[in-house]
C-alpha cells in the first residue's frame, strides 16, 4: 500500500469510515502485485489546493471558482506545446497521485447508495487518471495556464490534448443512475 492509499488520505468524508477508510457499503480489493504498463508524467499542475476537503469536488465547481491554475510541462516537452496557445480549450489528463486504488465499489457522502467504481467520476480507482476539459487562459514557455481543474497542488501530469467541440461534445449523453437520483432528490 502506498502512501497515497493510507486511510488518513481517503477519510475526508461526512460518513464515517472504519479503520481502514472504508465507509458502509464500500467494497476493497487487493491490488494486483505488478503493473502492467507505465508512463511518462510530463509535468506538475500547480493549483491552490493542499488537501481534497479544500479542492473543487467536480469540473462545475471548479469552473466556477475561477482559480488560474498552472500546468508546469518539464523543458524537454516544451516543444510539443507548439500550437496550443491557439486552443481555446484543452483535455487534461492527470494522475491523482494521493488517491486510494483498491475500492471497487464506493459510497460517496453525497449519494444515497453505492457505485461501482467505473460509474463515478472519483479520483479512488485502480488506475486514479483524471480527466478535465478546461479554458485556456495562457501559455508561457514552459507555463500553460488554465481554468477548471479539481486536483490537488503538484499532482503529475500525464497529457494535454486540444478539445474538439465538434467531435468531443455529446449534449444528449446521460448517467442514468445520476438522472435518478437527481429527480429523487427533487421529490
Amino acid at each position: 500500500m502506498s502512501r497515497s492509499s493510507t486511510p488518513e488520505t481517503v477519510a475526508e468524508s461526512t460518513r464515517s469510515c472504519d479503520a481502514s477508510g472504508i465507509r458502509p457499503g464500500e467494497v476493497a480489493v487487493a491490488l494486483p502485485d505488478r503493473a502492467d504498463a507505465s508512463l511518462y508524467f510530463i509535468g506538475r499542475i500547480r493549483t491552490p489546493w493542499n488537501s481534497r476537503k479544500d479542492a473543487p469536488k467536480n469540473a462545475r465547481e471548479a469552473r466556477e471558482t475561477g482559480a488560474v491554475c498552472t500546468l508546469e510541462v518539464d523543458p524537454r516537452w516544451q516543444q510539443a506545446l507548439a500550437g496550443v496557445e491557439t486552443c481555446s480549450h484543452l483535455i487534461v489528463l492527470y494522475w491523482m497521485d494521493r488517491a486510494r486504488r483498491d475500492l471497487v465499489v464506493q459510497a460517496p457522502a453525497h449519494y444515497s447508495s453505492g457505485r461501482g467504481t467505473f460509474a463515478l467520476r472519483s479520483p479512488v480507482r485502480p488506475n486514479p487518471v483524471a480527466l478535465s476539459v478546461v479554458r485556456l487562459v495562457k501559455v508561457e514557455g514552459n507555463r500553460v495556464e488554465v481554468v477548471s481543474l479539481d486536483c490537488l497542488d503538484g499532482t503529475p501530469l500525464i497529457d494535454i490534448k486540444p478539445y474538439f467541440a465538434s467531435t468531443d461534445a455529446i449534449p444528449d449523453a446521460e448517467v442514468g443512475w445520476h438522472k435518478k437520483e437527481k429527480a429523487t432528490d427533487k421529490r
